[in-house]
């Protein structure tokens, strides 16, 4: 049960640190070659619709699955303990990243309303895309760590 877990945990942490990868290499520089109203108009539109079962289950399930894992080898201790741990620690960095910064972005150019009624749509995406892109950055390089780290967990666990 213990390497089911870590690998469920290995498994959905992997597909969000490839969702953020996605958007740090294609996404956001495919976006940033339109003109404002597409960008702004696009990105309240994925904002809206990237809040869904899938996604919830993949973002909520990798920190859930990699506590449980963390915690089941606590009596085994070793290496897949610490790997996990580390795993957790940079898991939860994603976490905060987007709960602190990425989220409330998306709120606020969401709250500019509807594209046809912004008056000032370079405004809007100025107040947005550098910093929303630099934060997906960073969460990015959480992520993909803390897939590393359970990559290392998985190796390290004795047959």
């Amino acid at each position: 049960m213990r390497t089911f877990l870590l690998a469920a945990a290995t498994g959905l942490t992997g597909l969000m640190a490839g969702l953020f990868f996605a958007y740090a290499c294609s996404v956001m520089p495919g976006l940033a070659a339109v003109d404002d109203r597409t960008f702004v108009g696009t990105m309240q539109s994925i904002n809206r619709r990237i809040l869904n079962g899938w996604f919830l289950v993949a973002f909520l399930g990798a920190a859930l699955l990699i506590g449980v894992a963390a915690a089941l080898h606590l009596t085994v201790g070793g290496p897949v303990l610490a790997w996990t741990v580390a795993a957790l620690g940079c898991y939860g960095a994603t976490l905060v990243i987007t709960m602190r910064f990425s989220v409330p972005l998306n709120e606020r150019l969401d709250a500019a309303g509807p594209v046809d009624r912004i008056a000032d749509l370079r405004a809007v995406r100025e107040s947005f895309e550098s910093t929303w892109v630099r934060w997906n950055l960073l969460r990015t390089v959480t992520n993909v760590a803390a897939f590393a780290c359970l990559v290392a967990a998985l190796l390290s666990r004795r047959t």
